[in-house]
């Protein structure tokens, strides 16, 4: 019988004590999100946001008109995962204040993530989660489908509501993350004289970039009925169509959280097609996606974040997934295309270019 020693046993039992902690956090793992959730539609952030100095927990309640007592458990929960902290007002009382986890949340903040946050907890996309495990046992259906009997671009095509909740989610983090592209990657855009943003949704991406890059011709290139919410803006044609078809011609086709929806084979269909797209442009034509590169062996925690989203798209696509910097190459090269780059930037996608 092998002898035990005091170590190991140590290193065990430490391990199962660990265990006993983190199921909680697995059992009561909604929780975080139910209550961030409440705070933003309770307006908390915003409160906190506009007055600027410490609320004590009197002026905040009353600023809502709700039971104090509730609030307090609220507040104190939300301090404990980093969300608004406490502060001494000037009248030595203690007071609630912003942290900069909390500003994430504010409504109308320019780099809110709040209306992602509010979407991912609506109770369409909550739903599917509880059928994930017979999405696994019948890759046929998604965990989407199997909740609603049809897949998430056919019922968002069909419910307007979701459909409006669905591109405000992908705005703000738009609002993020193309910004990062353009402070990580400075020389991306330059010398290019028109830009395809294949399934662009409402345009904020092309928004954005022109407003930085104003000699570029945008082409926002989407469904018709995703196009409809779309605002008017000088130097952006809005185009609609199906990518599975055909791209505008652009000298850049440019693909943020597009390629992840889709298998390898639709992802090289989109490809090509849009090579073909950039294809009058010669060495100055390229494509430009924006999306997670899984890294398998660790990586920054921001990163890490690419592995929830692999989750995310097994449950509400089935079709797609995030790729490792391997399965990007495939998909490229199955496409036609001779050579590409990868760049990471201060955000959960990186940047791939990639060259006919």
């Amino acid at each position: 019988m092998a002898e035990i020693t005091k170590g190991e046993a140590t290193n065990g039992n430490d391990e199962t004590a660990q265990a006993q902690v983190d199921i909680w956090r697995f059992v009561f793992g909604f929780a975080e999100m139910a209550v961030a959730k409440c705070a933003i539609e309770l307006g908390i952030p915003d409160i906190l946001e506009n007055h600027g100095d410490p609320m004590t927990l009197s002026q905040l309640s009353t600023a809502l008109s709700c039971s104090s007592a509730a609030l307090f458990r609220i507040m104190r929960f939300l301090m404990n995962r980093g969300i608004f902290k406490e502060k001494i007002t000037k009248e030595g009382c203690m007071g609630y204040v912003q942290t900069p986890l909390s500003r994430l949340l504010t409504k109308d903040g320019h780099n809110s993530l709040a209306p992602l946050l509010l979407f991912q907890n609506s109770s369409v996309i909550i739903t599917p989660w509880h059928f994930l495990s017979a999405c696994v046992m019948d890759n046929n259906l998604s965990a989407f489908a199997y909740a609603y009997g049809k897949d998430t671009w056919k019922y968002t095509a069909e419910n307007p509501g979701h459909n409006k909740f669905f591109e405000e989610a992908m705005a703000c983090d738009t609002r993020r993350t193309v910004p990062a592209v353009l402070d990580g990657c400075p020389e991306l855009f330059t010398g290019l004289s028109s830009v395809v943003d294949v399934g662009g949704g409402d345009g904020t991406a092309l928004r954005i970039l022109i407003k930085t890059c104003p000699w570029i011709h945008g082409i926002n290139f989407d469904l018709p009925h995703v196009l409809s919410l779309a605002p008017e803006c000088e130097g952006i044609e809005h185009v609609g169509g199906d990518m599975f078809i055909s791209v505008p011609k652009a000298n850049v086709a440019f693909l943020k959280w597009v390629l992840h929806d889709w298998n390898d084979d639709k992802c090289i269909k989109i490809l090509k097609n849009c090579k073909e797209a950039i294809s009058e442009y010669g060495t100055t034509g390229k494509v430009i996606i924006v999306d997670a590169v899984i890294e398998v062996n660790g990586g920054d925690k921001l990163k890490d974040v690419g592995l929830m989203l692999d989750m995310v798209m097994l449950t509400h696509t089935n079709m797609g997934k995030e790729r490792t910097a391997e399965e990007w190459a495939y998909v490229l090269s199955e496409a036609g295309f001779t050579r590409h780059t990868i760049k990471n930037i201060q955000a959960v996608s990186s940047v791939i270019e990639a060259y006919p």
